[in-house]
């Protein structure tokens, strides 16, 4: 540990959070970690990774840029994964380590940066000259980014299209007009919006921005087990489809709703009927109601009373009340920021300047009457203070 000049924690795994899909390597500390595999993971533009193999045995780190092979050329990126970890993120794209790997040549020169800047900087007048392209060629399509090969010789448009397009006369014309070979790549809505980026409801980034690389099909009945309103304008993202964090919680809100009763049943006891109106399935509780259609004499038990008052009713027995003997509501912790209110420090501002402008230099009005009266009943009949000491 000490040998990397790390004392305690290692930053080895730690990298700056500028692009899309940073991770965190916790086993780059762990010596010996770079010499378990030579496979390494390397990041390009906005989402793109690749895995290529450190054959020439570079000394590599997380944040290191290198060049590595491509058809034809080099291509330049960022290294964001080492060792260990990045066996496991194999098994995810569903590749071993005996697969065919490309190469990385060397460590980026000054003079590779040099042309990955050329590059890059031809990208924004290239994506708007092509979209031109298309719309004179009337191809339903949109193309929502070009990147371009670290050495200028190859670009990649990603385009959006609904239905398949035959952009064969689209290649000839872009490679005649930008003389270099080029590559398209359709991209969904989702995709799109983490090559995007940007901010979700809950105040962080976008889930496709930032770890998830493969997009699950969502769909409504996640929105339904979980209780959620299905209000098309609070269940879709930024891509216009429903928000992939949809599908996170989902299995838990399945595994808990089996231990819910019945909704279709009505509970008897002796004095009325009760009908299901809501439930909170994570803490399982469920409210019933005496009317079907709107919430009267509310009563809220556990799943397990409701699962035994059912069995009551199927041997024909009514219990006393819906809630067992002695059965207490149980208390929820209490918030003690919840009943404070950001507001009292307006009202707090605005009492403060009624008091002073009604007081004047501070005085409350009473106190400035009092005093005036004391002044009056002080002087004598030629106005001057009258003195109550005797001569």
């Amino acid at each position: 540990m000490e040998k990397n000049g790390c004392a305690g924690i290692c930053c080895k795994g730690c990298g700056r959070m500028d692009a899309p899909l940073n991770t965190f390597d916790w086993l780059a500390c762990v010596p010996g970690n770079e010499e378990y595999t030579d496979i390494v993971e390397v990041q390009f533009k906005n989402t793109r990774k690749g895995y290529y193999r450190n054959s020439n045995n570079i000394p590599l780190q997380k944040g290191d840029i290198v060049a590595v092979e491509a058809n034809p050329g080099h291509d330049i990126g960022k290294v964001t994964m080492t060792g260990r970890l990045v066996l496991l993120q194999l098994k995810k794209t569903r590749l071993t380590p005996e697969s065919e790997f490309k190469r990385i040549y060397r460590k980026a020169r000054p003079v590779d940066m040099e042309k990955y800047e050329e590059a890059k900087a031809r990208e924004h007048d290239t994506m708007i000259r092509s979209r031109q392209i298309s719309k004179d060629l009337n191809l339903d399509m949109k193309i929502g980014d070009v990147e371009y090969q670290g050495d200028g010789q190859k670009a990649i448009f990603y385009y959006i299209a609904d239905n398949r397009v035959d952009f064969r006369q689209l290649i000839k014309v872009l490679a005649d007009v930008f003389k270099i070979k080029i590559e398209m790549k359709q991209i969904g809505a989702r995709q799109e919006a983490g090559r995007i980026g940007g901010i979700g409801p809950c105040g962080r980034e976008l889930c496709c921005a930032t770890f998830t690389t493969n997009f699950v099909s969502v769909s409504t009945s996640a929105a339904r087990y979980q209780d959620i309103s299905l209000n098309p304008q609070k269940l879709a993202g930024q891509c216009a489809k429903l928000k992939c964090c949809l599908n996170y919680e989902v299995d838990a809100y399945v595994e808990a709703s089996r231990y819910l009763p019945p909704r279709d049943l009505e509970l008897e006891t002796k004095d009325s009927a009760y009908y299901f109106f809501k439930c909170d399935i994570m803490r399982g509780e469920v409210t019933y109601s005496t009317d079907k259609h709107i919430p009267a004499n509310l009563v809220t038990i556990s799943t397990r009373r409701a699962r035994t008052v059912i069995e009551m009713n199927k041997r024909g027995e009514r219990p006393e009340a819906l809630q067992a003997d002695g059965m207490q509501e149980q208390k929820r912790p209490v918030d003690l920021l919840e009943q404070e209110n950001i507001n009292r420090f307006d009202s707090a501002s605005k009492g403060g300047k009624r008091r002073r402008s009604r007081g004047g230099n501070g005085n409350r009005p009473e106190q400035k009457k009092n005093n005036n009266g004391n002044n009056r009943r002080e002087k004598g009949k030629n106005g001057a203070p009258k003195n109550d000491k005797p001569e």
